[in-house]
């Protein structure tokens, strides 16, 4: 029976029997009917039918959509993405010459994604095989100038690639791993790495030079013998006269051919340091090179206990914050010279300077604070070299003109923030971020969040003069410039926090021009010569596909991948409202609302708190929290609201959104989802006393503060794999937004849950993997021995023993789901 014909038939049941009100029925068939009405009785009573009639079609409407629409269940929706949702292309890259576009692909559900590729007309790709690609040239490496050839590695091996003939020559090949190729003397050269030496290749010779002699230990270890070895040989030579004269010929005769023999390269010990980062300067006169130590600390052990030997075994995990495991510095080796000295950061300004929080404490800066110092990014004519450093503290960046003949830095740009440095393109401890050098070997750029954003900067090292390329109360994503060097290209969201398309701008800057104008979040990958550029876009309700535009004309984008699954498209995946809100200190909150039909609208609502922290959800592009988007369907089906909140702490809202945390935890980043909460009661109409909450992560810690602070707003709460205790997670992240345990000891207190356990209210459920490397284990083991010895009865604890941060297993995000699902069902309804 076709729909059609069911619209028909109902709407003539429906028009023989209508209840206009609950109390009055009338019978449309019966002629007598009509004759107790005035003409202008009769005239109202048909526009009164017809109207009638108009809502009696919305609602079969209505009715019929419910019948096609597909249940969702909690096993549907966290089952393999793969087999259910299907796989977004990844990874692209363009062929060299323009022509096809790579990427990574499953549409065929396999165990693992496979290469494919796609030609103009594009709809149609193909995938590759195994033997078409152990040929194929890699996606990465380097190009000279002229950009005709590229070197890289591939396997291990140093291969040079001709552009104009698809060709490509092996440059090596051994057991050893060579890698990081670069051209040099001006692409007359190659140099790579092997065993942590740098070696130059001699491309018209083929000759084979290497330029360092890195070595770990020290030269006296090295040639140290030990004490009964040294006791012999000096007893030796004490009693044997030709030994003394063999010795005294060797040494002569060292002296003098050394003024024959070419020099090798200057022996470096390193200690115990590691070496990274060796990069020969432009004019091939300089070396310049990392030194990575990591500092012992004591790790933390999780034991696996469900294994393939029976036995449980131990997990080597990282140490707690406070253990700051890593140092690095910079090195220079000058090859005319045949020296080696470090680059000097004890004159940065600001390192002596201690930070603000030491005075709520009365400490004292004995010594200057300690810096990562980052890898020099030369000039491509080699007369300058820049080099970014940033404090340990994470609360100082610099930016210095490095004279290499000395190893000192002339500031250049310096960012100093009390809370941290962070955002966009400003990279982190190990990494500068983004950085380089504009064509005219004068200006570097970089990204900074100066004006409160971050945006696009100039300098001019000669000068010192800076300038800002972008401004406004948005970001810039991924910029890069174009090989006619007339233009940037760039990722933004000058439109709205959540939408980031494709913008290309002049130089030196001016205005912003779309090149990629799609709804949602549209990453490029453009080709050799920027005439196409290769698109994945995502919206809310849709994962990513891969569409190809022609840059010249903004009209002919093409869709060049289906990847969802004819069974995951049956359902009408809602598009969430995206919506603001104020918070009590008037700050904006942007946020995803679902909303259920009317018809099944039960009153509650459940608030969804991301994970990461420093992550964005309530954007217009697909979620990576993907499975809790279709959880949030499958909640709205049953007629719940669903709030989805970017929180203080939360990415793509600037500085000082992003730093809203600092020293506070479970301050502004929870009162806001309260805020949401009252929001919903508000304007939704939803029941304030049936709110629950949940979230992973980061996600879970809020809600554990939320259930033990803020007991009056929210019924229930699930909170998985959850930090209880700030003190015990690792350095790097929360070092940043509560200093260390030892040094700003009230903010940890502030920010724990598990001290705040005694005041838990509403009914709580908690789910942990058990070899959780990141967010351990223990951590909700010690929360539950304390809600024990609190006597609190309102809450349970699932564990999963072959789960860690991110769950697997999908039997294992079944049950963990039909839990938070049973819990709002019991507590909420």
């Amino acid at each position: 029976m076709s729909i059609g014909t069911i619209y028909k038939e109902k709407h003539i049941a429906f028009l023989s029997h209508i209840k206009i009100f609950p109390f009055i029925t009338i019978h449309l068939r019966d002629p007598e009917y009509f004759n107790i009405f005035t003409p202008l009785n009769r005239l109202v009573m048909k526009k009164t039918i017809a109207f009638i009639f108009l809502i009696a079609c919305v609602s079969i409407n209505n009715q019929v959509a419910a019948q096609q629409k597909p249940e969702l269940t909690v096993a549907k929706i966290m089952q393999d993405p793969k087999n259910w949702v299907g796989t977004s292309p990844q990874h692209v890259y363009w062929s060299e010459d323009g022509k096809s576009v790579y990427f990574q692909w499953n549409p065929e559900a396999n165990p693992e994604d496979s290469l494919y590729r796609a030609s103009a007309p594009w709809s149609s790709p193909k995938k590759v095989s195994q033997t078409e690609q152990r040929k194929l040239p890699s996606s990465k490496g380097e190009y000279n100038k002229a950009h005709t050839q590229k070197v890289y590695e591939k396997n291990g091996d140093i291969y040079l690639y001709t552009i104009s003939t698809g060709t490509a020559k092996r440059l090596t090949f051994t057991t050893a791993r060579e890698h990081s190729p670069q051209f040099a003397s001006h692409d007359k050269n190659v140099t790579y790495i092997v065993d942590n030496n740098l070696f130059m290749h001699e491309l018209n010779t083929g000759a084979l030079r290497q330029l360092t002699d890195f070595r770990l230990g020290s030269e006296r270890e090295e040639n140290k013998l030990n004490n009964q070895d040294q006791w012999l040989k000096n007893d030796q030579m004490e009693l044997i006269q030709v030994l003394k004269e063999d010795e005294l010929e060797k040494e002569q005769q060292k002296a003098f051919n050394a003024g024959y023999e070419e020099k090798g390269p200057l022996k470096i010990y390193t200690g115990t340091k590691q070496i990274n980062n060796i990069s020969l300067s432009p004019d091939g006169r300089y070396i310049t090179y990392s030194l990575f130590v990591r500092v012992k600390a004591k790790n933390t052990i999780v034991p696996d206990y469900v294994t393939v030997s029976g036995y449980t075994e131990d997990q080597n995990a990282r140490p707690k914050v406070g253990r700051d495991p890593y140092e690095m510095e910079v090195g220079i080796y000058d090859i005319n010279s045949h020296k080696s000295y470090p680059v000097i950061t004890e004159n940065l300004k600001g390192l002596k300077t201690p930070p603000a929080f030491y005075a709520e404490y009365d400490h004292e800066l004995n010594t200057p604070r300690k810096v990562f110092t980052h890898k020099p990014l030369w000039s491509e004519d080699g007369k300058y070299a820049i080099i970014s450093f940033r404090a340990k503290d994470n609360k100082d960046r610099w930016i210095g003109l490095l004279d290499a003949t000395s190893g000192k830095v002339k500031e250049l740009d310096h960012q100093h923030d009390e809370a941290w440095i962070a955002g966009p393109g400003i990279g982190w401890s190990f990494s500068s971020g983004e950085m380089g050098w504009l064509p005219d070997n004068k200006h570097i750029f970089f990204q900074s969040e100066e004006s409160g954003y971050s945006h696009l900067y100039t300098i001019n090292v000669e000068t010192g003069k800076k300038d800002a390329l972008t401004k406004g109360k948005f970001e810039i994503y991924n910029p890069r410039i174009s090989p006619d060097e007339k233009w940037w290209y760039f990722e933004a969201n000058p439109e709205h926090p959540g939408v980031r398309k494709v913008y290309k701008m002049p130089l030196k800057g001016g205005k912003m021009t779309t090149v990629v104008d799609l709804p949602g979040k549209s990453e490029a990958w453009f080709s050799p010569d920027y005439s196409k550029v290769a698109i994945i876009n995502s919206v809310a309700n849709r994962p990513g596909e891969l569409f190809i535009l022609n840059t010249e004309k903004s009209n002919n984008l093409v869709q060049v991948t289906q990847s969802q699954t004819e069974e995951w498209k049956q359902y009408p995946w809602r598009m969430p409202e995206f919506i603001t809100f104020k918070a009590r200190d008037n700050a904006e909150v942007h946020a995803r609302l679902y909303q259920p039909e009317k018809s099944v609208k039960n009153g509650a609502a459940i608030i969804f708190v991301h994970g990461a922290g420093y992550l964005q959800n309530a954007h217009q592009w697909w979620s990576s929290y993907f499975r809790e988007y279709m959880f949030h369907n499958l909640l709205a089906d049953k007629g719940y609201t669903i709030l989805d909140i970017d929180y203080r702490g939360s990415a793509g809202y600037g500085r000082d959104w992003r730093t809203g945390i600092y020293r506070h935890m479970g301050g502004f980043d929870l009162t806001d989802q309260a805020d949401g909460a009252r929001h919903l009661a508000e304007h939704y109409e939803i029941d304030a006393e049936r709110i629950g909450i949940y979230g992973g992560s980061y996600g879970g810690f809020i809600t554990l503060m939320a259930l033990f602070t803020e007991g009056d707003t929210f019924t229930a709460g699930a909170a998985l794999r959850s930090v209880t205790d700030w003190a015990h997670y690792n350095h790097g992240y929360t070092s940043n937004i509560l200093n260390t345990p030892v040094m700003d000891s009230l903010a940890y207190r502030k920010s724990s849950p598990i001290y705040y356990a005694e005041g838990l209210k509403g009914h709580l459920l908690i789910c942990h993997g058990m070899v959780d490397t990141n967010v351990h284990f223990q951590d909700v083991v010690r929360l539950s021995q304390r809600l024990i010895e609190l006597g609190k009865d309102n809450w349970e604890l699932a564990v999963y023993p072959k789960e860690g941060h991110g769950f697997v297993h999908p039997e294992s995000w079944t049950d963990e789901y039909s839990r938070i699902l049973k819990l709002f069902e019991n507590h909420l309804k």
